[in-house]
């Protein structure tokens, strides 16, 4: 057990630190976040299984069970995670690529009145746009490939993230301003040490808007091509299970693309918040 110091005018005493009572320890368990995820896949699951059972139908609705028993039949003997990791290998080169021209653009475009201008108007034009529709001319300027799944993947996330840096960095406060021109800031330190942390709730909201556009256009494109870099990926799979009737499956390839949303969500974009924004107390 650990103690405390208290001070007082002439004297120092040890006070412990009691524990907090078990009753609110799982009180605490109860309301937070972990739980109530949780609690929604559970409350899912079984409603899954109650439907399908009234259903009595696999080929229209397999029950939980039968679903979770062909995810991992599929991912021991029929290549269902190997083909998520091939998927996920083009999105990440796709992705990582459109944040890259992305940054590029909002840089020109914060530093030129026109550019940004521009910008603005070419991100309203093209951001409306499903970049699973700009697949058939990909194919015809890049053939039946990789390259054509790139070229709609930075489609899709560069430009919700552009116009979400591009907010970001217009909004930061002028008192921030301020701030770093008194202390001399120029140039890198001053991008680096005002304009981004001011503008990181934009920038992660951007990169988290662009990710969930990405892997559903990806999905997409596998569904109708079944192109995913050398094999075809989790949308191929998922496609050749629905021709073949395995609806078990097609819901095991389902489940595959929103475990891999969850997880990505969780760890990645609420892991950077909690290191960033959430730390300086940009968000709650």
């Amino acid at each position: 057990m650990s103690d405390i110091l208290a001070q007082s005018d002439d004297t120092t005493t040890l006070i412990p630190i009691q524990p907090l009572p078990w009753r609110r320890r799982v009180g605490r368990f109860f309301q937070s976040l972990a739980f109530r995820r949780i609690a929604v896949l559970v409350a899912v699951a079984v409603l899954w299984e109650i439907a399908a059972r009234i259903q009595n139908n696999p080929i229209m609705l397999p029950s939980f069970l039968e679903a979770g028993q062909a995810f991992l039949d599929a991912s021991l003997n029929e290549g269902l995670l190997l083909s998520a990791l091939g998927s996920l290998y083009v999105l990440l080169k796709g992705y990582l690529l459109a944040l890259v021209l992305g940054t590029l653009l909002v840089s020109f475009a914060v530093a030129n009145g026109f550019l940004r201008d521009a910008l603005q108007t070419i991100a309203a034009m093209l951001n409306p746009l499903p970049a699973i529709a700009l697949l058939p001319l990909a194919m015809l300027w890049f053939g039946l490939g990789e390259k054509s799944l790139l070229f709609v993947l930075v489609n899709a996330v560069v430009w919700p993230f552009a116009l979400a840096a591009l907010q970001g960095f217009e909004g930061v406060p002028e008192t921030h301003r301020l701030v770093g021109r008194n202390y001399g800031l120029t140039g890198i330190r001053y991008v680096r040490h005002i304009l981004v942390p001011s503008a990181l709730p934009s920038l992660i909201s951007g990169m988290r808007v662009g990710w969930a556009f990405a892997w559903r256009t990806l999905i997409a494109a596998e569904l109708v091509f079944g192109i995913s870099s050398s094999s075809g990926g989790l949308g191929w799979f998922i496609f050749r299970a629905r021709n073949e009737l395995f609806t078990d499956r097609v819901f095991a390839g389902l489940a595959t693309v929103i475990l891999i949303g969850l997880l990505v969500e969780a760890v990645v974009f609420r892991g950077l918040e909690t290191i960033t924004v959430r730390r300086w107390g940009a968000l709650r």
